[in-house]
């Protein structure tokens, strides 16, 4: 395997030195020189015969090259602006990136000057929007802020991945302070390419005009548009794990350059020629996604691997895989801790070392046998097997002329289809079962999910999605309904499969299992793939695998808890609240999952704080169940995550305050029901035990009347009381329930308050602090946030009396926890 492929020792050895020194900086004087001595000895080595001995120092340089890519590689200073962040500006500058219309939205990625861009996102009140293809000179009116993270253990480095991209702010504005100045920026054939983009997409719409489904779906399988995506339409996929076949990646460029090479072929041109064309096609696709990394890299695969068909050379996947991870290592190291990067590569990897061949073993000489069935001269210059196989084949063709009376050319026909289609339908079958395997422990880590039904949903949807690419851009080519109605029937076909494999998928979510585990799993399938060992020990290899992969699916490593303390963690959520409760004995209640209002939209933010930002940190804590969800009010900077975080944590009970018949609180009782979660409505009731702590409902009071809508009032209060410490979890009681707690004698010292409403001034008054007076005062609030929470005037109350503040924005996650006696602040 080292001689067939020997690019591939080296890539590992410089991705480990990539990853040696992105955990641990070294000194690049001393890197570069051990390269150069280490290079030296390799050159050496060679010349004198010692092979091994050189092909050890040739291995470590590569090791020391990819500290020293990672220490050389740039890391832009960040620009600043000279306007606050959420005030008013005018702002001038070109369209970097061309503008995707929603229905309620436009999008685009505008340059300030050079290397300072920002995302923008314009609104309408009559849904008109200009048009803004790339290179525009504009100026709008508008809001503009920094990019933020949530700022949470594990959480996804936003503002980093950003930055790659050379983009720091964000901005919102009116469609209508839009206004086009005069002259354009950018290239000419960057704005060809972004021009046959929009063009594209603008057909798409006339063609898919009474089917948004259809519409959104083939603008980002097609060319990566995501603005008209809704994210429940890919949910099945996701739980299925085909979602990759349905976003933008090297399958598209692989489907596209095959057929675009045999159309090429068709009409005689020379085999040469349609190389190179095919070539040129496959990066003018790359450039109308928007040079999107998973296409960039497989035309750079394709450019490899058709550079060797021009000069006859055998193309060994393996090997240019190495050669393009190498290449795209050297320009941008940082592209290895990417998830696209890590499942694209190992993905083809697995194609490469079990995939191929297998089915070089098994399904391909038997197919390539198909061909020319009725010559029986064939027979006699291929294998044994193969030439068995024809025979047979002109047996079963020969009956079917004899007892269904079919003509002797149709009866190959149907036989050589039939047999082709049998052996596609193995080919995916073991295609999908090695990549499930394979890709089991990067879907765990970057996702969490693993599937059952995937192996056979792979089958049939990959295929579907397949071909939804070549009807597709036929469609958009020829303006043909009738393609288009083609890709639409195909793109539902493939809808239908995916929600009939999620309709019994149990779509495990599994915390990330410990590095030990990881590396484990990584070596034991690593061995398996070696050819040149013993069964004995590709056997013993599979079964570590399987074991591995049994304790990563189970996972049986306790919760990252305290015993015997209680422990208060607020997330960050951003504009929300999100609270988790570790008890004393082990329990855990969830208060509240965090939500982005959606303002009446109907179209609703493509961020689910449940799924993204609260269900990761409690995986981070290898958290897989809770006992309790508890939904403070019907708010959805409250309530907003809370369906996600049932279905990842299949809690035994939700609480609620008090509630109200709207959408958003029948999509969650919907969520609670199908799970058969039971519901308790909780209201004001003497402390109960729970989790080896105290718990008392303060609010809702027996007498407290619901209005038709939502409101703050509503909300779930609750006193947690363990040993001498205390906790008043507020979520976003005003002052009506404040004064009414306190006519009740139920306000009292409290050593942590979670403060009312983010910090509003409409909560949080002098007398109720000064019943409470608490040691720490937490804040669950936005970062640099449009309603101007937490409020001065309470900021002020607070440090007047003394109360150390602490805030989600500024702090990130915040976590308390009592041994009973005493409090610790920090990590738990």
């Amino acid at each position: 395997m080292r001689l067939r492929e020997p690019l591939l020792l080296p890539f590992a050895a410089f991705a480990a030195g990539i990853a040696v020194a992105y955990y641990q900086p070294v000194n690049l004087a001393e890197a570069s020189l051990a390269v150069a001595a280490l290079s030296v000895l390799a050159v050496a080595g060679y010349v004198t015969g010692t092979r091994r001995g050189a092909a050890a120092a040739g291995l470590t340089a590569a090791a020391f090259a990819g500290t020293v890519v990672l220490a050389l590689h740039p890391t832009a200073a960040r620009p600043s602006l000279s306007v606050r962040d959420n005030l008013p500006a005018i702002f001038e500058g070109c369209v970097a990136d061309p503008a995707l219309t929603a229905t309620d939205r436009e999008r685009f990625v505008f340059e300030l000057a050079p290397g300072a861009r920002v995302q923008v996102s314009l609104s309408s009140h009559d849904g008109r929007f200009p048009a803004l293809p790339y290179g525009t000179h504009l100026e709008f009116q508008g809001r503009v802020r920094q990019t933020h993270n949530y700022n949470d253990p594990g959480a996804f480095d936003n503002v980093h991945y950003l930055a790659r991209r050379q983009i720091y702010w964000n901005a919102t504005g009116d469609a209508a302070s839009v206004r086009v100045l005069p002259g354009h920026c950018g290239n000419p054939f960057t704005a060809f390419i972004f021009a046959v983009r929009a063009r594209a997409v603008a057909r798409l719409d006339a063609l898919y005009a009474d089917n948004p489904y259809a519409a959104g779906m083939m603008q980002a399988t097609l060319m990566g548009a995501n603005a008209k995506l809704d994210r429940m339409w890919t949910e099945d996929y996701r739980a299925t794990g085909t979602y990759h076949a349905l976003v933008i990646s090297g399958t598209h460029v692989m489907v596209l350059s095959a057929l675009f090479l045999f159309f090429l072929r068709l009409c005689a041109v020379p085999r040469g020629s349609a190389i190179v064309l095919t070539i040129v096609a496959a990066w003018f696709y790359a450039g109308i996604t928007g040079y999107s990394e998973p296409v960039l890299r497989a035309a750079a695969g394709m450019t490899l691997f058709g550079i060797g068909r021009f000069f006859f050379r055998e193309g060994r996947l393996l090997n240019i895989l190495a050669a393009i991870a190498i290449a795209f290592l050297a320009v941008d190291p940082e592209q290895l801790f990417d998830a696209g990067f890590q499942l694209s590569f190992i993905a083809v990897a697995l194609i490469g070392a079990f995939v191929a061949p297998i089915l070089e073993a098994t399904s391909v000489p038997l197919a390539h046998s198909l061909a020319d069935l009725n010559d029986p001269g064939k027979d006699l210059r291929l294998p044994p097997k193969s030439a068995q196989f024809r025979v047979e084949m002109r047996l079963l063709a020969r009956t079917l002329e004899l007892v269904l009376h079919f003509p002797a050319r149709l009866a190959r026909i149907a036989v050589t289809a039939i047999g082709r289609f049998c052996f596609f339908a193995w080919d995916m079958a073991v295609t999908s079962f090695f990549l499930q395997l394979g890709l089991a422990l990067p879907m765990i880590v970057w996702f969490h999910r693993t599937t059952i039904s995937g192996i056979t949903a792979n089958v049939v949807i990959v295929p579907l999605l397949g071909a939804v690419v070549p009807v597709g851009f036929l469609a958009i080519v020829l303006n043909s309904p009738a393609l288009a109605h083609v890709g639409a029937w195909l793109l539902h076909l493939s809808r239908a499969a995916a929600g009939l494999h999620a309709h019994w998928e149990p779509e495990w979510r599994i915390p990330a299992p410990p590095l030990w585990l990881g590396a484990l799993f990584a070596a034991a399938l690593i061995l398996a793939a070696w050819r040149k060992t013993s069964r004995w020990f590709r056997t013993a290899a599979w079964a570590g695998f399987a074991a591995s992969l049994a304790a990563i699916v189970i996972h049986p490593f306790a919760p990252v808890l305290q015993p015997g303390k209680l422990e208060l963690s607020a997330i960050d959520v951003g504009q929300g609240d999100s609270l988790l409760v570790a008890f004393p004995r082990g329990q855990l209640m969830l208060i509240d999952a965090g939500g982005i209002p959606s303002f009446g939209r109907v179209k609703k933010s493509g961020l689910d704080i449940g799924e993204d930002i609260v269900s990761p940190w409690l995986w981070s804590r290898s958290i897989r169940r809770l006992d309790i969800v508890a939904m403070t009010h019907a708010h959805e900077d409250h309530m907003g995550g809370i369906s996600a975080v049932l279905r990842n944590f299949r809690p035994r009970e939700l609480w609620t305050g008090a509630t109200q018949d709207s959408p958003e609180w029948r999509t969650v009782r919907a969520t609670a029901e199908s799970l058969h979660i039971p519901i308790r409505q909780m209201q004001r009731s003497a402390p109960f035990m729970f989790g080896g702590a105290s718990v008392q409902v303060l609010a809702p009071g027996p007498d407290y009347l619901a209005d038709a809508t939502p409101k703050n009032d509503d909300s779930l209060v609750m006193r947690l009381r363990f040993g001498a410490t205390s906790f008043l979890l507020t979520g976003d009681m005003e002052k009506k329930i404040e004064r009414d707690l306190a006519a009740n004698g139920l306000l009292e010292h409290d050593d942590v308050l979670k403060v009312g409403h983010h910090g509003s001034r409409t909560s949080s008054t002098p007398e109720f602090l000064d019943l409470e007076r608490p040691a720490f005062g937490i804040i669950s609030v936005g970062f640099d946030n449009s309603y101007g929470h937490p409020h001065p005037s309470v900021i002020h109350e607070l440090a007047e009396r003394r109360i150390a503040t602490l805030r989600t924005d500024d702090d990130g996650l915040i976590t308390i926890t009592s041994d009973g006696k005493r409090l610790r602040l920090g990590s738990p």
